[in-house]
């Protein structure tokens, strides 16, 4: 397990985003934290909404049939019950706690549905970028319960569920080649710290959904997104718990790939994004 001393050079905060309060689906209203202004920066994500809400009014309708292409989808339910279904055959009910994993490939056509009328809903959906080699891949999905994604406590008492990639040794409930993504949510107690390495290639943020957070001296408030500075001899990076806090942790090998994207198809070229429109329209999407 990685010690807070182990770290040589953590790093810091480069930059803190504030999201911005949008809509989508058929009216869900949801804060989007990362889209195309930081596709560069962030390689290989290319966009994390935070959705939450008691009143059904703003997520009843969800979201119905709508196409994807050329990337991944993750969706981390905190609390809610959500039905997906798609034109690969695939469905699912995604609970609080639990994980979709879609890999749209070359391309699917599906739908998320609230399956309540009332209470919270509340969760994150985030957009990993595929591999130009593995853009028309078949899709795939695999719905992950709470039950199913590994967790460990460090000594200082800080909960971590890793649902990507290798954290302290633990295994997350996904892995995968190329991109290698690490995706863990934390619930850091006030006064609590936490440490894990990190290659020095992956770019990387923090995102604190309740609370605040320290990195290195740098505040990061509730709702926002704090970039973690690029650094070659960087090794890891530590969070202090400035109040009792639950935070995301998301980082992955850049993929240096021209990204194009339009609405739901992200691709390498403008050749590869007008087919895959004409493609939708022709019905030819899984």
């Amino acid at each position: 397990m990685t010690a807070l001393s182990d770290l040589r050079q953590p790093r810091r905060i480069e930059q803190t985003v504030t999201g911005k309060e949008t809509a989508d689906g058929a009216g869900v209203r949801l804060t989007r934290l990362l889209d195309s202004r930081l596709h560069e920066r962030l390689d290989p994500f290319l966009m994390l909404d935070a959705f939450g809400s008691d009143d059904p009014d703003d997520y009843i309708a969800g979201f119905p049939d709508h196409p994807h292409r050329g990337f991944e989808t993750i969706t981390y339910m905190r609390a809610g019950r959500m039905r997906h279904r798609d034109s690969a055959g695939h469905e699912g009910l995604l609970e609080a706690g639990g994980v979709q994993w879609m890999i749209a490939g070359r391309g699917v056509i599906h739908s998320e549905i609230p399956e309540q009328r009332e209470g919270m809903m509340a969760g994150f959906q985030l957009w990993l970028n595929l591999p130009a080699r593995d853009k028309m891949t078949a899709p795939t999905y695999r719905d992950f319960a709470a039950a199913e994604i590994p967790e460990y406590t460090t000594p200082e008492g800080a909960r971590v569920k890793v649902i990507a990639g290798v954290s302290q040794g633990v295994t997350g409930a996904m892995t995968r080649p190329v991109t290698e993504p690490l995706y863990l949510d934390i619930a850091l107690p006030a006064g609590a710290r936490f440490a894990t390495a990190l290659p020095p290639g992956h770019r990387g943020f923090v995102h604190p959904y309740v609370g605040r957070i320290s990195v290195e001296g740098d505040t990061v408030e509730s709702g926002q997104l704090g970039l973690l500075a690029q650094d070659p001899d960087s090794d890891g990076v530590r969070i202090l718990g400035l109040e009792a806090s639950r935070l995301l942790l998301i980082a992955g090998r850049p993929l240096a790939e021209p990204i194009v994207q339009y609405g739901p198809f992200v691709m390498n070229s403008p050749a590869e994004i007008h087919q895959a429109i004409e493609d939708f329209r022709a019905g030819r999407l899984a």
